[in-house]
């Protein structure tokens, strides 16, 4: 990863389902004046991030939202189409936004952008989690591989807010 702690996250064009309609973002305008949890993921429907990564996150949003956090994002490498059906199925869509980053731009200016050619996956996000205010980066824990979810789980990352 490119950017550390205390570093402003990096802006990128990202995309939302809004009512049957992807909408382009740069991405600082979700980060402006609040206490946000990004989670990084490297595909909607995958495994840990389907089974583990964003249950997790789902299941703990109260004590998250008791820490001060306002808002808690997910972004991957997939279009917003899927993020929003993903979001539907795993029903977070109250809980956790969901942004897509389908040409991996934003992926690829934090430094986290990886190939998962051979798992027939082309290039995706590795899998982190991030602590965001007011733009700024306060804390990230980030995994070795896409197929573990123990550092960047809510379970930790909650002790950090």
């Amino acid at each position: 990863m490119k950017y550390k702690i205390n570093d402003q996250i990096p802006d990128s064009e990202v995309f939302q389902l809004i009512d049957g309609n992807p909408k382009k973002f740069q991405i600082n305008h979700f980060f402006k004046d609040n206490k946000s949890i990004l989670l990084g993921m490297p595909g909607a429907f995958t495994s840990v991030c389907s089974n583990k990564h964003l249950p997790n996150y789902k299941d703990n949003i109260d004590k998250i939202r008791s820490k001060g956090v306002d808002k808690v994002f997910c972004i991957s490498v997939n279009d917003p189409y899927v993020m929003d059906a993903w979001a539907k199925v795993s029903k977070v869509e109250n809980e956790i936004i969901m942004l897509a980053d389908p040409f991996g731009d934003f992926a690829n200016k934090l430094g986290v952008l990886v190939n998962k050619d051979a798992k027939g996956l082309g290039m995706r996000s590795s899998r982190y989690t991030m602590i965001i205010e007011n733009k700024v980066i306060k804390y990230v824990a980030i995994e070795k591989e896409t197929g573990i979810c123990d550092l960047s789980a809510a379970d930790n990352v909650l002790s950090k807010l």
